[in-house]
């Protein structure tokens, strides 16, 4: 074994002691060398219960709502061309998000889907027995969408027997 004294008496060692590094390393090797096939054996092959996806009958089916307009050329969503709603374009409302509707059409959906929610549920008195099971509408609407428009929608679903109407809305950034 071979033993550094250093330069001279008043100069400081430089060499670092390596055997408690390689010791704690070994150790650490070790453990693990030990603890992965263990960890490896507990786990066996997992068995996923496959379940058939069935429509819940307590679900709350809410009915989504689109409000915008018609950009200045007329032009409604969708269509080639289209700049963006506009304030003074020709209300246009989308049940389920989807199908374009008038509002004659939009209470007439709008009542025969309730109908059809509370038939289903047991009628009038059951429903309200269950406040959770009465459908809201949910009204996603455009930032340039004139409030005429909005409350026409509101109008129509709440003579249609909606009890309760809400807005979806992006979330603004703060740091925006």
């Amino acid at each position: 074994m071979a033993i550094s004294t250093g330069g001279g008496a008043n100069t400081p060692m430089s060499d670092i002691n390596t055997t408690p590094l390689v010791d704690v390393m070994l150790v650490l090797l070790i453990i693990f060398l030990i603890a992965v096939p263990v960890a490896i054996q507990t786990i066996e092959k997992l068995k996923i219960p496959i379940m058939e996806s069935l429509e819940s009958k307590d679900k709350v089916e809410n009915l989504l709502l689109t409000v915008t307009t018609t950009d200045a050329a007329g032009r409604s969503a969708g269509e080639p061309g289209y700049e963006g709603a506009s304030r003074l374009g020709e209300c246009r409302v989308y049940f389920n998000n989807i199908t374009p509707v008038t509002s004659e059409e939009l209470y007439d959906k709008a009542f025969s889907r309730l109908d059809t929610i509370v038939q289903r549920a047991g009628g009038p008195e059951a429903i309200m027995e269950n406040p959770e099971q009465i459908p809201q509408v949910h009204i996603r609407g455009d930032v340039n969408a004139p409030w005429r428009c909005v409350a026409g929608a509101i109008y129509n679903v709440q003579a249609a027997g909606y009890p309760t109407v809400g807005f979806i809305s992006n979330p603004v950034d703060p740091n925006g």
